[in-house]
């Protein structure tokens, strides 16, 4: 799993019959340590109903066609987790309230 934010959306009107009615987002990867983002954007299926901003776990590869949402549909990237918290040495770097 890799760890990312919401960062856009894509909005596709002509698209291959298995991926109607798929939303589709943007996510960059963050740097676990600092929480900030790496620059790397990948376009993710989602599978949670994760919003704009919010921190998410997507998984890559045949992975991402093992959620229900996704499951024998084309999919290379499915957001599979909105992130609550991230502990890292006892020390919370994130937390989705922001606290």
């Amino acid at each position: 799993m890799v760890l990312a934010r919401v960062v856009g959306t894509v909005v596709s009107t002509s698209k291959v019959p298995q991926i109607a009615g798929i939303r589709f987002l943007v996510v960059e990867r963050l740097d676990a340590l600092t929480m900030e983002g790496t620059g790397d954007h990948v376009v993710a299926m989602d599978s949670v109903g994760a919003g704009p901003g919010e921190v998410v776990f997507y998984v890559s590869g045949s992975s991402s066609r093992l959620t229900p949402t996704t499951e024998g549909r084309p999919s290379d990237a499915t957001i599979t987790a909105i992130v609550d918290e991230v502990e890292l040495g006892g020390r919370t770097v994130y937390r989705k309230d922001g606290l």
